[in-house]
């Protein structure tokens, strides 16, 4: 590769590792080329990109960027999915790819703005749950104490109204 197309790939490199939310980095040492178009074409239905990088121009765009901490992850094979939204989609898609193919493809690490994570951060992550449940359950512990509140408001005036649908029949009887 001649030295200017070096330069553009570690100034591209660069420029995705400062914008994505979340990179995470796989080892795909042993996966055949069918397993990885399947794995890039889920990633793909979920926005995520992934790349084959050359190592030695990935620890410079690394270095670039700075996120020189990253510079570790890169030996041997590595490819790196990238997200642009939300950081825990791209960790439960490799997640599950692995978890349903039971094959060769491991994790090693990922980066989110400045935090860097490893492989058991990114598992983590990974058994998050989706960002839509994690609304609602806050959006639910903000009404709970609420509907709780008017249920105890509530209760004497249901009481009451009883009483007197019950002196109403007992009056109606006699």
């Amino acid at each position: 590769m001649p030295r200017e197309e070096k330069v553009q790939v570690v100034d591209e490199l660069s420029r995705v590792f400062s914008e994505c939310s979340i990179g995470i980095l796989t080892d795909y040492r042993g996966l055949t080329t069918a397993e990885m178009t399947e794995l890039r074409r889920n990633l793909r239905n979920a926005e995520i990109r992934y790349r084959v990088v050359k190592n030695t121009l990935a620890r410079f765009a690394a270095e670039k960027a700075g996120k020189k901490e990253l510079v570790s992850f890169f030996e041997g094979p590595v490819a790196i999915a990238f997200g642009y939204g939300d950081i825990v989609s791209p960790a439960k898609v490799l997640a599950d790819y692995i978890r349903a193919q039971k094959n060769a493809l491991t994790i090693k690490g990922g980066f989110a703005g400045d935090r860097i994570f490893t492989q058991a951060d990114i598992e983590g992550l990974a058994s998050l749950p989706s960002a839509e449940v994690l609304l609602a359950k806050i959006v639910a512990g903000i009404q709970s104490p609420i509907y709780r509140l008017v249920n105890c408001l509530a209760n004497p005036m249901r009481g009451l109204v009883g009483v007197l649908q019950e002196r109403a029949k007992q009056l109606e009887g006699a």
